[in-house]
């Protein structure tokens, strides 16, 4: 078993999450103003903005509201990802997350929703963690389908970006 371990590491990325820090700024910026979003609402739109936004990141963190970690592919920042607790139903969390273009198809979405999944459920005793994702967004269905998650349903004219409404699959898996 250990040795199948180990073959599987030589052909898994080094992919590391770990909380979001402020000076992680920059670097989000530069990411967010190069790359293509399309299927994201994002509201950041100035260096000060997202200074702003990770500065709120304790306060959400301790009112366990959302959890929001950087993703690092070899060390370097390639993206974020975060759990939003469902504050009706605080058992369940929803996973979002984004990779710079640069770094887009080599599976680091894919292993850093299995790092934030465990955190939800080993850490944040969450009984659910469910997914929405545009239904053009096929990248982001694979990421899910890769991760064990099922689709549930299609949840019509759910996401907003811009002034346009989208369907989005619900994607879940439960502890």
């Amino acid at each position: 078993m250990f040795f199948i371990k180990e073959i599987q590491s030589l052909f898994m990325p080094e992919v590391k999450i770990r909380p979001q820090e402020l000076f992680d700024a920059e670097r989000f910026f530069e990411i967010i103003s190069h790359t293509n979003l399309e299927f994201m609402e994002f509201p950041i739109k100035t260096l000060e903005e997202e200074r702003d936004f990770l500065q709120l990141n304790e306060a959400k963190r301790r009112a366990n509201f959302e959890h929001n970690y950087s993703i690092l592919y070899y060390g370097k920042l390639v993206g974020a990802c975060g759990i939003r607790i469902d504050q009706h139903r605080p058992w369940i969390g929803e996973i979002g997350y984004f990779i710079d273009r640069d770094y887009q198809g080599r599976g680091i979405a894919t292993e850093a929703v299995k790092q934030l999944e465990k955190i939800g459920f080993e850490k944040l005793d969450l009984q659910r963690i469910v997914i929405l994702i545009d239904t053009r967004n096929r990248a982001s269905e694979r990421v899910a389908q890769k991760c064990g998650y099922q689709k549930e349903c299609v949840m019509r004219k759910i996401h907003r970006v811009g002034e346009d409404y989208y369907d989005c699959f619900l994607y879940a898996k439960t502890r």
